[in-house]
């Protein structure tokens, strides 16, 4: 059956329609506004996946050039793999959808998101996420509350929901929300230094709007009499469930207490008595084995909670708000350009920044603008060992790439703009130890190792984890999670930000019923581990370094007049080239006439900067120069006033005296003081009388001298016409 359907948000329409395409697959719509179009699809198999003991959820986003008009580049002239973009709104598309469906259903389902079309207004990622939940929805597969997303901005005050690009631009805040009519489900944002009041209201704000596209969804469910397929997940064996709590939950509570043992020693520990557990019971029952498996799962879950919220006890003994003890190391690697070594607890990053020219940017493909430059990169590594295993070495995976975008945000707002620092800067994260949150320590790590290189961040930014678990009335946040508080919890979210505000937060909410005030304690919660750690990292490096390391490039730069970068450059680029092989210096001009050097020392930057000075320099009204004659002509002199820059001396302007020769009175090659007296377009007109009158005025020069001016000599004065001969 087709239906389309439409609401108003924030002053524009945005509909959705099924029924038309991709009518085989369990769920398909189209979501549209303006004129960006996404098609998004569901498909769930009708049995559970053998041996499965997790969802098999899988979601994939592309955005195809045909959308935008364009023809991808490449040899093969199509898609390849997805784009950095792509798998990160692969991440919000899943990360909200995820813990929506129900306890124990394990049918493989895939989520499929396809940009068909994109205008230069409308961001299609949020669409996605509406997408997949009514795609979902308005199917008969088991998933039976919408949700919805949206991006909100703060533009000259006001919040904005679903900015434009343009709008976007001129934002302090790029917030993507998702929820339910009754939650927020999940945030992701970056932000210019906004306050935590900002952020909630954001938020608030946000969910209003939410509530408008799930209502929509549920309008359409109701006018299509969907039936949705019958699911009953297996029943807990509370027999069962009650022989092993009573057995084995002193054992268990030991194996989870890390105050006197490693992760992985309490990991070991847990899988020990797992194992003795299973085999507790005979092994002609593998099914009893199976689910005893399952229930020791149950139970570990079920301890964790009640040690924090009965009797307010942490695995490893902390107090809610106390952070593990963080060691930091700044400027510890010998020949890299910035350098930390971060630890907080038992997790640990190595950090490195290296600085480039412009010739190091990123050039990264974009739907809306075809093509942008990137001056900041920050790239974050989790090798398998830094959790005590073997694995998969190479690419960075969907983890990998989140967790690096989610630092990147956090640390691009208090980096400095181009024409306060011409620099390139690429961030490396690499994890070498993880038990909670490896991205939060990824941002304090990239901030010291960028002010260990001397790059003037407009303020330092720290991050931590927080967590929060809740049942009915019953709730505890904690700060700086770890092992079980991450995996157990019912809230994950990370905060970045300065001392003035957040510039980072990415949130998971796992529970309905999060009231504002829960959320607005755990951001000042969050402000207040950000501000320990703050002054942690400050201890150690209070502000940038003054100097740059020796091994990085020197960079110059110049603004020239746009119309002068032809002298620059040369016929043919010869006189660059030229530049080039006398100073060594790599050299990049800009349409706008901007110009950066790059050079190893600073002597060969001061002498390009310096020949380039002399290839660009412009007269200057009322301003006196040493200049040679270039050129006699009957009507006056051309004089050289400074490098391929002439000027025209007219005769009348030779001497304070009827000159009827030039060439009595000046000699090519001859080097004379004159003024600028005027500038027309490229005409400049200079004056030698200017200065012989001024100097008569002072005393110092009498008339008609100086005409040997450079050469130490001159013609007898017995050839200076009569005065009475002046007209």
């Amino acid at each position: 059956m087709f239906l389309k359907q439409a609401i108003n948000l924030g002053g524009r329409e945005i509909s959705i329609e099924t029924g038309r395409i991709a009518k085989q697959a369990d769920g398909a719509v189209l979501v549209q506004q303006g004129e960006t179009v996404v098609l998004v699809t569901a498909v769930s198999a009708r049995k559970a996946r053998e041996g499965a003991d997790f969802f098999p959820l899988t979601v994939d986003y592309r955005e195809y050039g045909y959308a935008a008009g364009r023809i991808p580049g490449g040899y093969f002239k199509r898609e390849g793999r997805p784009t950095e973009k792509e798998i990160l709104t692969c991440r919000l598309t899943d990360r909200p959808i995820r813990p929506l469906f129900p306890e124990g259903y394990q049918h493989e389902t895939q989520i499929i998101s396809m940009v068909m079309s994109a205008d230069e207004e409308n961001e299609p990622d949020v669409l996605s996420i509406t997408g997949a939940s009514a795609a979902l929805y308005l199917s008969d597969i088991p998933f039976h509350n919408p949700i919805a997303g949206v991006r909100v901005g703060l533009v000259e005050g006001k919040y904005v929901v679903n900015p434009t690009y343009e709008q976007q631009g001129a934002s302090l805040l790029n917030l993507i929300v998702a929820g339910s009519e009754e939650a927020i489900v999940m945030v992701e944002a970056g932000a210019k230094e906004v306050s935590e009041e900002v952020m909630l209201e954001a938020l608030m704000f946000a969910h209003g709007e939410i509530k408008k596209l799930c209502q929509l969804q549920r309008s359409m469910f109701e006018a299509l009499g969907i039936k949705k397929r019958e699911f009953q997940p297996k029943p807990v064996n509370e027999t069962l469930l009650r022989e092993i709590a009573e057995k084995y939950t002193g054992e268990m509570r030991e194996a989870l207490n890390v105050q006197n043992k490693s992760k992985i020693e309490s990991y070991t520990a847990i899988d020990d008595l797992k194992k003795k557990v299973v085999e507790g019971y005979p092994e002609d029952q593998p099914a009893v084995r199976a689910e005893a498996g399952v229930l020791f799962d149950h139970l570990k879950e079920a301890i964790f909670r009640d040690d924090i919220l009965n009797n307010r006890r942490r695995p490893d003994g902390r107090r809610f708000s106390e952070i593990r003890p963080i060691t930091i190391e700044a400027g510890w690697l010998p020949r890299t350009h910035g350098s930390s070594l971060f630890t907080r607890g038992e997790t640990q990053a190595v950090v490195t920044a290296t600085l480039g020219t412009s010739q190091d940017v990123q050039y990264v493909d974009s739907l809306e603008s075809g093509e942008f430059k990137r001056r900041f990169m920050l790239n974050y590594n989790f090798p398998p060992f830094s959790v005590g295993e073997t694995g998969r070495t190479g690419s960075p995976g969907r983890r990998e790439i989140g967790h690096g975008a989610l630092a990147h945000r956090a640390l691009e707002a208090v980096v400095p703009g181009e024409e306060e620092w011409p620099y390139v800067v690429r961030v490396v994260s690499d994890i070498t130890e993880s038990n909670g949150s490896s991205s939060m320590a990824t941002v304090c790590g990239g901030c010291l190792a960028m002010m260990d290189a001397g790059v003037p961040l407009k303020a330092p930014v720290a991050g931590v984890a927080m967590g929060l678990v809740m049942e009915e009335k019953k709730f505890a946040i904690l700060t700086d999670i770890a092992g079980a508080e991450d995996h157990y919890g019912d809230m994950d979210f990370k905060v970045a930000g300065t001392r003035n505000g957040i510039t980072a937060l990415q949130m998971d909410i796992k529970v309905t019923g999060l009231n504002p005030q829960i959320l607005a304690d755990a951001l000042d919660q969050a402000k207040k581990g950000r501000l320990f750690i703050l002054d942690k990292m400050e201890e150690v490096l209070p502000e940038p370094r003054k100097e740059i390391s020796k091994y990085a490039p020197r960079i110059m730069t110049l603004q020239i007049n746009p119309d002068k970068i032809r002298d620059v450059i040369g016929p043919g680029g010869k006189m660059i080239k030229s530049i080039v092989e006398r100073t060594g210096a790599k050299i990049d001009v800009e349409d706008s006439g901007r110009i950066s050097i790059a050079t190893a020392n600073g002597e060969a930057g001061e002498m390009a900067m310096q020949i380039i000075r002399d290839l660009t320099a412009e007269a200057e009204i009322g301003k006196t120069y040493l200049g040679t004659v270039s050129r006699i002509v009957d009507f006056g002199a051309f004089v050289e006033i400074m490098p391929g820059l002439d000027g025209l001396l007219h005769v009348s302007e030779i001497a304070d005296y009827r000159v009827r020769d030039v060439r009595d009175e000046l000699e090519e090659g001859q080097q004379i003081m004159v003024k600028c007296i005027g500038i027309e377009g490229n005409k400049i007109r200079l004056s030698r009388k200017a200065l012989l009158n001024e100097g008569k005025g002072g005393g110092n020069e009498s008339r008609g001298e100086g005409r040997g001016e450079g050469r130490g000599e001159g013609r007898s004065r017995s050839r200076r016409p009569p005065q009475n001969d002046e007209d």
